[in-house]
Order: structure tokens, then C-alpha cells, then sequence
């Protein structure tokens, strides 16, 4: 997103450029909502010093929520999360062999004092970490607010939508 570093609130970060297929979930709501961030790829495992580096300059760049996505092992977000006060929503990343229950594992284990906070597998959970750093944006920002507002008021309608529809196709017969 072409925005200022200044501007930017949400660091997006991920293990592994496989991973960006479940986070650009993450970046299309925050592009919804107008929320700046900046993408990068670290690994706790191929690049420590490089995700040290980013977790203890985050705060400098201007960030007040990371979302790191990671697979397997899934240590990115613990690993950050040691090393700055910043909140860390983990999104396990669903990998070839186990379906992102392990990156879950991992994540959901962390010690008392290095909290990770998960919102789901994979690209809904990509998605929900996004709507979970607006809603944390948003505790101070009244537009922020108002703009979940609304998407929580389209996300009824559009449900009411599909339940008039489901409903005329069990009236005629049809099968699901």
C-alpha cells in the first residue's frame, strides 16, 4: 500500500512468501478499511537476526499491531512477541501435512507473559486477525468505528439476503 511510513499502523509479516496466499486476506481488509501497513517476510528459523531486527524496530516504524502468518512450526509470532510489547495476532498458516493444526499448536502454546492472540487458520483466519487489528485501531479512532459499524451492518444484510434466497429454493423443491 503507498502509504507513508507514518501512516502505517499494521505490520503484516510472514515466514515464507508461500505464506502470502493466506495473508493477502489480511491485506485486502485492511486496504477495506483504509488501515496503512507494510508487508515483509522474516523467519524466526532462516533469519533470526533479520526477525529480531523487525520486532524490536516496529515501534519505531509506527506500528501498533503485527499480524505474523506462519506455517509448521509456526514460531514467528512467539518469537516476535518475546521481543516487543506490541500486540501479536498469530495467523497459522495451513500447511501441506497437517492442515495448520500445527502452526496452531504452536502459536496457542506460548508461555504465561508472551501472549499471541489467534483468530483463526488460515485465510479466514488471515481475514479475522485483519478485523481484529481494525477493531483494536478503532478504540481510538471514532471513523474506524464507524466503518466496522457498517461492514457489520452489510455482513446482516447480506445474510438476510441469502436466507430469502435459500428459503425460495426449498419452497420450489430444489435441492440444496
Amino acid at each position: 500500500m503507498a502509504k507513508e511510513l507514518k501512516d502505517v499502523k499494521v505490520g503484516v509479516v510472514m515466514g515464507s512468501a508461500s505464506d502470502m496466499e493466506t495473508m493477502t486476506e489480511a491485506v485486502e481488509v485492511l486496504k477495506e478499511f483504509q488501515v496503512g501497513f507494510y508487508v515483509d517476510i522474516v523467519s524466526a528459523h532462516r533469519s533470526p537476526e533479520l526477525a529480531r531486527a523487525y520486532a524490536l524496530d516496529a515501534q519505531k516504524k509506527g506500528y501498533e499491531i503485527i499480524i505474523a502468518g506462519a506455517g509448521g512450526a509456526a514460531a514467528l509470532p512467539g518469537f516476535i512477541a518475546s521481543l516487543t510489547t506490541l500486540p501479536i495476532i498469530g495467523v497459522p498458516v495451513a500447511g501441506n501435512f497437517l492442515g495448520g493444526e500445527d502452526a496452531l499448536y504452536s502459536m496457542v502454546q506460548m508461555p504465561g507473559g508472551v501472549p499471541v492472540a489467534i483468530a483463526g487458520i488460515g485465510k479466514v483466519g488471515a481475514k479475522n486477525a485483519a478485523l481484529l487489528a481494525v477493531e483494536i485501531l478503532a478504540i481510538k479512532d471514532p471513523q474506524l468505528t464507524e466503518k466496522l459499524r457498517q461492514y457489520k451492518a452489510r455482513l446482516a444484510k447480506d445474510l438476510e439476503k441469502m436466507a430469502k434466497e435459500i428459503k425460495k429454493r426449498f419452497a420450489k423443491g430444489e435441492s440444496a
